[in-house]
């Protein structure tokens, strides 16, 4: 059968079934299956740095900061930070070159797209599987942080979805440009230097966004990652700031998810035609 016959029949089954609302799991475990091969990888980029992070900064660096911050420890402080970072890495690997490598070098979405699988699915299907990482990541982390002492109360618990919302609010914006991009010329590199570690840096991870200077300050404002850290420290050691502020943060972060998983189910279903 050629390939315009085989592209046939597949329209004509997808015109005679109708889509199953759990097609999207084909896709997750597909992805949960193919972590395998990059295991090594994954852990290093999800567990080992942030580990380093918290034993250099949160231990380390928290031993010259006797006085803590905000009236707790510095490792209280900059633990909630960390634990949002573990949930961007693993946002950031899985919604950049993994998408690019899908469509252009090692096109597995173009073959997904050849079985009933239709553009959203493979969207929410990846989706998924990066958020049950993130979430297994995250778990990880927060163990590590109580084993170091980083938890003062029991809501602390809250910083793991805080941490998967977090990460979800950048990785899905990553996700719909990462579909965008037809030929490599270092436009990932370039994201990460310009966009992901300004953001690291000046969203009040290692100290309050206060002490930056007041022309750097709408980074944070902007920086989901600021919103994740300062939820993050309201549950984990009952940081003090308006209510509505807190909302806010639970807003901000939402609505970045549902437009990025949004724009990602158009550029996937732009580029794949369906």
């Amino acid at each position: 059968m050629s390939r315009a016959d085989t592209s046939k029949a597949v329209k004509a089954d997808r015109a005679d079934r109708a889509p199953s609302p759990w097609q999207f799991w084909f896709v997750t475990e597909r992805k949960i299956r193919a972590l395998r091969g990059y295991a090594s990888s994954a852990f290093i980029t999800s567990i080992a740095n942030p580990v380093v992070y918290l034993l250099a900064l949160g231990v380390g660096l928290g031993s010259l900061v006797p006085e803590g911050v905000q009236g707790v420890d510095y490792l209280m402080f900059v633990a909630p930070a960390l634990l949002a970072m573990s949930a961007v890495f693993v946002a950031n690997e899985e919604s950049t070159y993994q998408i690019l490598v899908g469509f252009r070098y090692r096109p597995i979405y173009i073959a997904m797209h050849q079985t009933p699988l239709r553009g959203v699915d493979i969207v929410v299907g990846h989706v998924t599987f990066v958020l049950l990482r993130m979430l297994a990541t995250a778990t990880i982390y927060f163990l590590v942080i109580i084993a170091f002492g980083g938890i003062s109360q029991g809501s602390a618990l809250w910083m793991v979805p805080i941490a998967a919302m977090t990460g979800m609010a950048i990785g899905s914006l990553i996700m719909a440009y990462a579909a965008t991009i037809t030929t490599d010329r270092g436009q990932l590199p370039m994201l990460y230097r310009l966009i992901f570690v300004p953001l690291f840096l000046f969203s009040g991870t290692f100290f309050p966004l206060e002490q930056l200077p007041i022309f750097l300050q709408p980074i944070g404002w902007i920086s989901p990652l600021w919103h994740g850290a300062q939820w993050g420290r309201v549950v984990s050691y009952g940081h003090v700031e308006p209510g509505w502020l807190t909302a806010v943060h639970g807003v901000y972060l939402a609505l970045l998810i549902v437009l990025g998983v949004t724009l990602a189910i158009r550029t996937f279903t732009k580029r794949l035609g369906r």
